[in-house]
């Protein structure tokens, strides 16, 4: 069957059926602008699209048959006006007159553009087990293959389960067309939808969805502590944590937190402990608000701050742990190092 030639078109169409209505094109040319396109004839009617793809889907805005005859070619005009404004008349000696023309004057280059760099191209496969409806056109670009079954386009080796395509996408550059996967550039853009495919393979019917990585994300969760004579203990306040993939690493005299969230979030920071810990003794347990972590003091001192920090903290009263839930009933003994028990007697 033939193709029709007009453009947004591109279909096959049979001679018998092809009536005033069978067609639905753009009676102008594409527009390329700032990376936006559109055709010239319903710009105004529908929106320039940035995706190629998306530009090769805008609804045609013409009604009429279907055509297979080559589209009409505008001669560029010819300006002689630059010719004879550089035309020169010098008088040799003899007295006669002789013409010529000056070298035009030549504007020093302009740096190029520098083309796009080629990134790597994920292709698209068949989902083989998703039903295709006949008349489907294949996904990959320059194929426009239409499926006609299983049978035919999609198992098996035949010639018409075989797809000849570009897997990179077209570009556009100071003029000329093509694909950033072959060579070949051209101008028009009816010669650019006729560039064939540089690439074979399986047709695309159903593409098969795919889950595209996430750009790991770092946040920050809130850290409490509280202290007894003997422990700290310290909540990181890390909603539903990986257990298998997060670490918690204890050391003498610092702890380190790696925690993976729910998404591509992760949490991670280590921590200058403000006083020495026996990392045997110590522990932690994950739950499904936070990470609790009980660190084993190796002296019974009480600690000003939970990181170790260099800043003078000046006259700071120190507030000493002591055993029992808060508003316990009774005295405690406060337990003091050496340097305290000194400053108190």
């Amino acid at each position: 069957m033939p193709r029709c030639t007009r453009k947004g078109c591109g279909q096959d169409y049979d001679v018998t059926t092809n009536d005033p209505y069978s067609c639905t094109y753009h009676t102008g040319a594409p527009v390329f602008h700032e990376g936006l396109k559109s055709w010239s004839c319903c710009s105004d009617v529908n929106k320039p699209v940035l995706d190629f793809d998306e530009f090769m889907k805008i609804a045609g805005c013409t009604v009429s048959s279907h055509t297979n005859e080559a589209p009409e070619v505008p001669t560029p005009a010819i300006n002689t006006s630059s010719v004879s404004s550089n035309l020169i008349v010098k008088e040799a000696k003899d007295g006669a007159e002789v013409y010529s023309t000056s070298a035009p004057k030549l504007a020093s280059p302009k740096p190029s553009t520098p083309l796009p760099v080629e990134a790597p191209v994920v292709e698209d496969e068949d989902d083989l087990d998703v039903p295709v409806t006949p008349g489907t056109v294949c996904k990959r670009k320059s194929c426009g293959v239409a499926f006609v079954s299983d049978e035919v386009n999609r198992i098996g080796d035949g010639d018409e389960t075989i797809c000849t395509y570009h897997p990179a996408a077209p570009i556009f550059h100071e003029g000329s067309k093509g694909y950033i996967c072959c060579k070949r550039r051209v101008l028009e853009f009816d010669e650019f939808l006729k560039i064939e495919g540089c690439k074979k393979g399986r047709h695309v019917f159903a593409p098969k969805q795919r889950t595209e990585p996430q750009a790991e994300q770092f946040t920050d969760c809130r850290v409490d502590h509280y202290q007894t004579p003997k422990e700290v203990h310290i909540s990181v306040f890390a909603k539903q944590a990986n257990k298998e993939k997060s670490i918690v690493a204890i050391e003498d005299n610092q702890i380190h937190f790696d925690l993976y969230l729910p998404g591509p979030k992760r949490f991670r920071r280590t921590i200058i402990l403000f006083g020495p810990v026996d990392p045997d003794g110590s522990s932690y347990k994950f739950y499904n608000t936070k990470v609790e972590v009980v660190l084993k003091k190796l002296d019974t001192r009480s600690w000003t701050l939970l990181e170790k920090t260099t800043r003078d903290l000046g006259n700071i009263s120190l507030t000493f742990g002591v055993g029992g839930r808060t508003g316990t009933i009774g005295g405690k003994d406060l337990v003091l190092d050496e340097q305290n028990t000194n400053r108190v007697n």
